[in-house]
């Protein structure tokens, strides 16, 4: 028993130098980081509400950065996935949408109630002769809630910890593959639209993926990572959802990466981001966080003011780590119980 729990402590350590020396994390950032979460933040932005102009161009804005770090675009109109929605009005009389089951739908809508918002997807080809036919998402959902009754004479939802952090976190990740070196398994950059409304773009992309749905071996959704959470170890740590469903808490642990189970599981944030669509439909998929519960939530003080640069910075770095694991090494299964049932 000795002997092999000397092995297992070496094998872990290779795993961690494999994934250091393979992630350039001076890649990464604060200048970088601050840049692209402030100005998906900005009040310019209009708070980013699913299928209005904040929201489409904080889409562009992705989608450049996305072509200027080499990303091939994956969209159906280059960088951006079409997403049909009708626009409707809550009980609340707070205007909301609803997404449609096809582009010929639209049709029987008003014409003031069609909306098309979009998914924003850029693509990095694998370089494994073999593993390259197997795909990992690594995605963040950039709307957020828009403009809502003035609070201290602000009305602006800037959405900064929600869930501009992801997206920042994503566009990150991406800009260390695009140093090389090539990861193994292709991997796919997803920026969704309409998570706050039901986390509907994830829907539409799981039901119209770019690679099919079973060529998928992972999925890792980055949601509220710009403050540290004491009970994740403050700053620079990130903890993830459903740690123990899937055999991917375990690697990770294993590589050495500092990423924690869910210090909030009361809460079930595993059901509650856009990692489980992916779930549900069968592959082994996370969100890594480190919301502290903090109570600018869905209101307008989610501004890039409250956001802790170095600690994002240093999350960005953190989670590059997990993607590169995921991109090169084992794929993740799910643990007996742990994949969620699908859902009609």
């Amino acid at each position: 028993m000795r002997n092999l729990s000397l092995l297992a402590l070496l094998l872990a350590a290779c795993a961690s130098a494999q994934v250091k020396s393979t992630t350039p994390s001076d890649a990464i950032v604060e200048s970088d980081v601050r840049r692209i979460l402030s100005t998906l933040a900005a009040d310019s932005m209009e708070g980013r509400a699913t299928g209005t102009r904040g929201a489409n161009k904080a889409a562009a804005f992705i989608a450049s950065e996305m072509k200027a770090l080499g990303l091939k675009p994956g969209g159906d109109s280059a960088y951006f996935q079409k997403v049909p929605f009708a626009s409707t009005t809550s009980t609340g009389g707070r205007p909301t949408v609803q997404l449609l089951e096809s582009f010929d739908s639209l049709a029987k809508i008003p014409e003031e109630g069609r909306r098309i918002s979009y998914n924003v997807i850029g693509i990095i080809p694998g370089s494994d002769p073999v593993l390259k036919d197997q795909v990992v998402a690594f995605a963040a959902h950039y709307d957020a809630i828009g403009i809502v009754t003035p609070v201290n004479g602000d009305s602006i939802v800037n959405g900064a910890d929600d869930d501009a952090s992801g997206v920042t976190t994503i566009l990150e990740i991406a800009r260390s593959f695009a140093k090389g070196p090539a990861p193994k398994r292709t991997i796919l950059f997803l920026a969704t639209t309409g998570e706050e409304q039901g986390i509907l773009g994830t829907r539409w992309y799981v039901a119209h993926p770019v690679f099919p749905i079973s060529k998928m071996v992972a999925e890792m959704e980055v949601e509220m990572a710009g403050r540290p959470d004491s009970l994740a170890g403050g700053s620079g740590k990130l903890w993830m959802t459903g740690y123990d469903r899937s055999t991917m808490g375990a690697m990770l642990k294993a590589a050495g990466i500092p990423i924690v189970p869910d210090p909030h599981p009361q809460f079930r944030f595993f059901e509650r981001s856009d990692n489980i669509i992916f779930a549900r439909a069968g592959i082994p998929a996370h969100t890594l966080s480190s919301y502290n519960l903090h109570e600018d939530y869905h209101t307008p003080s989610d501004e890039a003011s409250g956001i802790d640069f170095a600690h994002l910075t240093a999350i960005a770095r953190v989670a590059a780590s997990a993607a590169r694991l995921l991109a090169d090494g084992p794929a993740p299964a799910w643990n007996p119980g742990g994949q969620p049932a699908p859902r009609n």
